[in-house]
């Protein structure tokens, strides 16, 4: 078996499309035990913490399982998610409106099916997006807001939304800090989320889709702005 020593570029990225690779071409049959973090890492050159990623993305995508104690096996062969590989290299108006798609969906579905343990789990979250605002790092901020998101979602009790928006949170949390650290971005919006949290919590999915629709709409201006600006000057 030969494995390519991964290169800076994107570790994570690398170390999945290897392994993909390697199943695809069968070098591990749907039932065997794939070699440990440590021999994986020695093979591929990079750290364990870059193949446990990788290994988590597989096992999200279907491709792969985790067992306590026993180790990761492969389940399928097949790629199932091969539709979302290009979402993590999507450019950021793509991302923001697929957030759309799925956060508007998922608002709606929540505002009908949440629980009294969700509406915590939002407030909570809420509450470190709010405790933390603008006086956070980029990469906090980043995951502070992805995990408010993500509660939203997991709140629809739609487990292929769910799977499918956590394996898309990469590419949300990669843009998120894109907006945090450019000038031109608008900051986020934290009344708006308030409101988003309250109109799941009155069981009002016009509401939710409202609030969902309107914390995307100033980031969406916002870069079709930098985007024809950016046209303008390739064409000057």
């Amino acid at each position: 078996m030969i494995l390519h020593s991964a290169d800076r570029r994107s570790l994570v990225d690398t170390v999945v499309e290897q392994l993909r690779e390697q199943l695809a071409a069968g070098t591990w049959q749907v039932g065997m035990r794939i070699p440990t973090e440590h021999e994986l890492a020695d093979l591929l050159g990079v750290g364990r913490n870059t193949v446990r990623e990788a290994v988590r993305v597989l096992a999200h995508a279907g491709q792969l399982e985790s067992r306590q104690g026993q180790g990761t096996y492969v389940i399928s062969r097949a790629d199932p998610a091969a539709v979302l590989l290009g979402m993590r290299r999507a450019g950021i108006r793509d991302v923001l409106e697929l957030r759309l798609a799925l956060e508007t969906e998922g608002a709606r579905l929540a505002a009908v099916r949440r629980t009294p343990e969700d509406l915590e789990r939002m407030r909570s979250a809420l509450g470190s997006v709010h405790g933390h605002g603008a006086e956070l790092t980029g990469g906090t901020q980043a995951d502070d807001d992805v995990h408010f998101h993500q509660c939203v979602v997991e709140a629809a009790h739609n487990a292929a939304l769910t799977e499918v928006y956590r394996y898309f949170s990469s590419s949300v949390r990669e843009t998120l800090l894109a907006a945090v650290g450019d000038s031109d971005m608008p900051p986020i919006d934290l009344e708006t989320h308030t409101a988003l949290v309250d109109a799941i919590e009155a069981g009002d999915p016009q509401a939710a889709d409202s609030a969902t629709r309107a914390l995307l709409r100033e980031p969406l201006r916002a870069v079709e702005a930098l985007l024809a600006a950016a046209s303008d000057r390739s064409t000057s």
